[in-house]
C-alpha cells in the first residue's frame, strides 16, 4: 500500500536529485515528497545513503507507532535520532568549541 514520505537532503549530487524527481515532487530545493510503495521507498532510500558522501539526507515516513512515522538519516550530521521507550528524538551532537573559546586563557604577567 503507497504512503506519503518526505525526503530532505543537502550537499548532495545533481544526479541524484535527477533521479529522484522521477518518483517525488520537488517542492523546495532539496526537499522532496510523494507517495510511493514501501519498496520503492527503500530503493530510493539505498540510492540517497548511497550518495550522501559529505551531506546529509532524512527520510520520514507513516508508522505504526505513538508518533506515527520513522525516521532514517544518513551522512554527517549533528544531530542523531535516538529512540527513548518507544518514542522518536533528535539528539544534538556537541561541537568542539574553537581554540580558545571557553577556555582560560593565562596571563602574561
Amino acid at each position: 500500500m503507497p504512503s506519503m514520505i518526505t525526503l530532505t537532503m543537502t550537499a548532495v549530487p545533481d544526479h541524484l536529485r535527477g533521479a529522484l524527481t522521477r518518483w517525488l515532487l520537488e517542492v523546495t530545493p532539496e526537499l522532496y515528497v510523494g507517495t510511493v510503495s514501501a519498496k520503492v521507498r527503500d530503493e530510493l532510500w539505498n540510492a540517497v545513503s548511497a550518495c550522501v558522501a559529505d551531506g546529509i539526507a532524512v527520510l520520514a515516513y507513516p508508522a505504526n507507532n505513538e508518533q506515527g512515522f520513522t525516521l532514517r538519516t544518513a551522512g554527517q550530521r549533528h544531530r542523531h535520532v535516538r529512540d527513548f521507550d518507544g518514542l522518536t528524538l533528535v539528539a544534538f551532537r556537541h561541537r568542539e568549541a574553537p581554540e580558545g573559546i571557553g577556555q582560560e586563557v593565562a596571563k602574561p604577567f
